[in-house]
């Protein structure tokens, strides 16, 4: 009889992940929710497991996956429960014969709600009302009081216009907002007129939007793409929404462009050095921070950890993992 496939779960992940990986190995899992193995820690336990479901807070670089493709049994597969997978060096584990997969699709609508919140909350300053009605600092309306940005009608310049991007344009449409976009590769016709998009190159939509909310991938193309040029363009009365990767913004321009109010604030759900924030932003009232939470429903946790899982049973199957990022290690 052949031996159950030997998986690691690298964080706590929700309970639906667990019974399809049963069914077909051993699962050694860690089970203590918020821990993150440091790296020193995942290179000890990863070498010696067949299939490892991972997240993207896991450094999976080519100097583990080297030690995982050396040990027994070798490891096979690599399932990320998230749709980056900048975490993963997918070269060298194409190199190395090993599958990578991903989860997309599922948290586009809920991404997609939570980077419109973002755009709502601090256009109209919602958390720091909130903070000034819980000091007990409310004493009566007042005609000045926490005055904002409109949102309804205003433009919003979308950067990215995949999945998610399209999704957050079809929010904009209920508040008749007139909406750019620009992305490397511009729409069909029939794509922008069905999202109400007009397409507009990066620097255009830079000058004429109102809100900007980022939608990239992250990729050397992408790193810094806006940086202090690209924030001087925007307008003083602007917003700058992240909800993709931290690193395409480069986040000390930013702290200068908000403290020299070249730009009117900032909604933030990732950075540049996650977990670590510039410490100026913490300070401002007029930039709202969220601990990348953009996904975190429940219904939409549970479809990215099922689907992660799943990729990793059809593999073991000898089916075509759903979601495989590098599918030439298949041949």
């Amino acid at each position: 009889m052949a031996e159950r496939p030997k998986i690691l779960v690298t964080q706590r992940v929700p309970d639906v992940a667990y019974p399809p990986l049963e069914t077909i190995g051993e699962v050694e899992a860690n089970m203590e929710e918020g821990l993150i193995w440091p790296y020193e820690e995942l290179l000890r336990r990863g070498p010696g497991h067949d299939y490892i479901f991972c997240l993207l807070t896991d450094q999976i670089d080519a100097r583990f996956l080297e030690a995982c493709a050396s040990a027994t049994p070798r490891l096979k597969m690599v399932a990320n429960m998230a749709v980056g997978y900048n975490n993963i060096d997918v070269e060298a584990a194409t190199r190395l014969g090993i599958a990578v997969s991903n989860t997309p699709g599922v948290l586009s609508d809920t991404t997609a709600d939570l980077a419109f919140g973002l755009l709502i909350a601090v256009a109209r300053r919602i958390p720091e009302a909130e903070r000034f009605v819980r000091a007990g600092k409310f004493k009566g309306w007042g005609p000045l009081l926490f005055c904002g940005a409109d949102v309804h009608h205003a433009t919003l310049g979308l950067i990215g216009a995949g999945r998610i991007g399209k999704i957050v344009a079809k929010r904009a449409s209920g508040f008749e907002m007139r909406v750019l976009y620009y992305d490397v590769y511009r729409l069909p016709p029939e794509e922008e007129a069905t999202y109400h998009l007009t397409y507009a190159p990066l620097d255009e939509l830079l000058r004429e939007s109102d809100f900007v909310s980022i939608h990239t991938p992250y990729l050397p193309s992408t790193h810094h793409l806006i940086g202090e040029r690209e924030l001087s363009l925007m307008k003083p009365t602007a917003y700058l929404i992240n909800t993709s990767r931290g690193p395409v913004i480069d986040e000390k321009a930013l702290v200068r462009a908000l403290q020299a109010k070249q730009i009117a604030g900032a909604g933030l759900d990732v950075y540049e050095h996650e977990p670590a924030i510039e410490p100026e932003l913490l300070t401002m009232d007029n930039v709202v921070l969220l601990p990348h939470i953009a996904s975190a429903s429940y219904a939409t946790r549970n479809q990215m950890a099922l689907m992660a899982s799943n990729n990793i049973v059809a593999y073991h199957e000898g089916r075509r993992p759903p979601n495989l990022v590098n599918p030439e290690v298949l041949g």
